[in-house]
């Protein structure tokens, strides 16, 4: 136990320095490639930030573990939307560019239902290998329509020089092993002490695991926002639960079909209640203030009440 402690306290660390070197790097990158910032959240930073999902997910799915691979996801993506949006507005208030709120959170609002229909009507309590494919065909598709919306997008303006192009490679380089070896530390103590403690499968999934692979995509946000990186700051966090469905849940699905349990509905609905609410808070412009991180916050903390109960078998 006490060596777990110690590797999850190494583990934040690396967390921690990693998230800062990578949002650097990410940030120069852009800069010199003149691709606006907000394309980059929404990809390189999401995905990067969203490694330790896919590592966990696959390596579950290899083992036949798909309540640990499910809850990853789902529960990583319920994380992102009141932790990682929440406390990054604690910081900074965010502002949702208009394209974002066009385009990106419709999608991953459609997404989420697709999920839902996908598990619990057409193939009930399964996702199977055609129904993965197809969520990983829509990854494919929202990949070209971002490369061709960058063009659109405005470009990073900035008279600083713009730093050596190999200076930035290290930079994301050193950035992506912290996180990634910082997320696997977290991610296999925090395990290990929920094991101890006796927890099930599924809910250390929505717990433990999936707040342990999100750590990346909060401390990432955090800093961006604490830098004024807003478009690297909520589109790191709304590219990371787009592509955990149709990247990481749609590989795991593929490589061994995703059984759900009748529960699981509901992780689905507050999943999508999530995307649905930072559409509502930031209707006509709206910030996410102070006030409005704190609200997600403390959803999120009576969302983990309830999975908590349901665990214990009283609900």
């Amino acid at each position: 136990m006490i060596l777990n402690i110690f590797l999850l306290i190494i583990g934040m660390v690396l967390l921690i320095k990693g998230a800062d070197f990578f949002v650097d790097g990410a940030k120069e990158a852009a800069r010199a490639m003149k691709i606006p910032s907000l394309i980059i959240g929404l990809t390189l930073v999401s995905i990067g930030t969203s490694l330790p999902e896919l590592s966990v997910s696959i390596t579950s799915a290899i083992k036949g573990m798909t309540d640990m691979s499910f809850g990853n996801v789902i529960g990583s993506n319920i994380f992102n939307t009141f932790v990682v949006i929440g406390a990054s507005a604690i910081f900074v208030p965010l502002t949702i560019s208009r394209n974002m709120f066009r385009y990106d959170i419709p999608i991953l609002i459609g997404i989420y239902i697709l999920v839902g229909v996908f598990g619990f009507l057409i193939t009930p309590n399964v996702i199977d290998l055609w129904e993965s494919i197809v969520l990983f065909i829509l990854m494919i598709a929202y990949v070209i329509f971002l490369v061709i919306r960058s063009k659109n997008e405005p470009q990073i303006e900035d008279a600083l020089p713009i730093r050596k192009w190999y200076r930035n490679l290290l930079f994301i380089a050193l950035g992506l092993i912290g996180i990634i070896g910082g997320g696997s530390l977290v991610v296999n103590s925090a395990k290990d002490i929920a094991i101890e403690i006796g927890m099930s499968e599924l809910l250390v999934g929505l717990t433990i695991v999936a707040v342990g692979t999100s750590l990346p995509e909060l401390v990432t946000s955090m800093v961006a926002a604490k830098r004024g990186e807003n478009d690297i700051a909520i589109g790191n966090a709304i590219g990371s639960c787009i592509f955990n469905i149709v990247l990481i849940l749609a590989l795991s699905g593929i490589i061994t079909p995703t059984a759900l349990a009748f529960s699981s509905l509901v992780d689905v609905i507050v999943m999508l209640v999530s995307a649905a609410m930072i559409m509502l808070m930031t209707i006509g412009g709206a910030k996410i203030g102070r006030i409005k991180g704190v609200i997600l916050m403390l959803i999120y903390v009576l969302y983990l009440v309830y999975i908590i109960i349901r665990n214990i078998g009283i609900i």
